[in-house]
């Protein structure tokens, strides 16, 4: 195993999509924070809470949350590529044990999800450090804290890296899983939110779950405010990290063993 997951590794960094994911994770990670930090929270419409609270700062930062559906994405890209161009198959024939194979893989992209999670939380973290220190606040939290919720958005990022890679192993057809991940990550859910009793399950979805995780709730309660409905309460950060968890353990045994009863064509 040890030796099909440095194979992986060693597949992955010698394409660009490191580099690519690197970029892409500096954008979504500062540019939103970096941008309200900048106008100041409380000159947002409607207002915020400033950098000078802990709920302003939460804000700030959570807000990389709204783009986690990009590590994702890249999953799924990557995973429906090998299918795409048929490198799958030189890999299963390499290793013919499959299980083991997409083991590897899915312990290879957990990894680089953790890694761009990293990235992203600290361009995240930066940016509301530059925004504040523009416009001379002090922030409303401590060092302690604010390296605990970019902590959670990592983990946040490596465990939807995973679900990507597990619905790209099971659609394998690229354009198939990417409107999956974009249809319910960015639409789906919000429509589950509005909807009367359906959105009673909405705290144990990826994004409720992330949104407790994150403790970001600033999107759900304009959208429910507006629709004038009521959510019910998220679970705590913690509970929030056991769901996402568990969506990226289920989905990476499915992703597993649904793929060894099916041909490669």
């Amino acid at each position: 195993m040890i030796t099909t997951i440095k194979g992986e590794l060693t597949r992955l960094f010698s394409t660009r999509l490191p580099w690519v994911a690197a970029i892409v994770a500096v954008v979504c990670g500062g540019a939103l924070t970096l941008v309200l930090g900048l106008i100041g929270p409380e000159n947002a419409t409607p207002p915020l809470p400033g950098l000078d609270t802990a709920e302003g700062v939460g804000t700030a930062v959570g807000l990389s949350g709204l783009v986690l559906f990009v590590p994702a994405l890249i999953g799924t890209i990557a995973i429906t590529g090998e299918y795409r161009h048929r490198t799958i198959g030189g890999t299963f024939l390499a290793a013919p044990r499959r299980g083991r194979v997409l083991g590897a893989k899915l312990v290879v992209y957990a990894l680089f999800g953790l890694g761009y999670g990293c990235i992203a939380a600290a361009s995240s973290g930066l940016a509301v450090l530059v925004a504040a220190a523009v416009r001379g606040v002090a922030l409303g939290i401590g060092p302690g804290t604010l390296l605990i919720m970019l902590g959670q958005l990592t983990v946040a990022a490596a465990v939807y890296m995973v679900l990507g890679v597990a619905i790209g192993a099971l659609a394998r057809n690229q354009i198939v899983a990417i409107a999956v991940v974009l249809g319910y990550f960015y639409f789906l859910e919000y429509v589950l939110m509005i909807i009367p009793g359906l959105n009673a399950i909405y705290p144990v979805l990826p994004g409720g779950a992330t949104s407790a995780l994150i403790n970001f709730t600033f999107l759900t309660d304009v959208i429910t405010n507006e629709a004038g409905l009521g959510l019910p309460a998220l679970l705590s950060p913690v509970g929030g990290a056991l769901i996402l968890l568990g969506y990226a353990a289920v989905s990476a045994a499915v992703a597993v063993l649904v793929p060894l009863r099916r041909d490669l064509s």
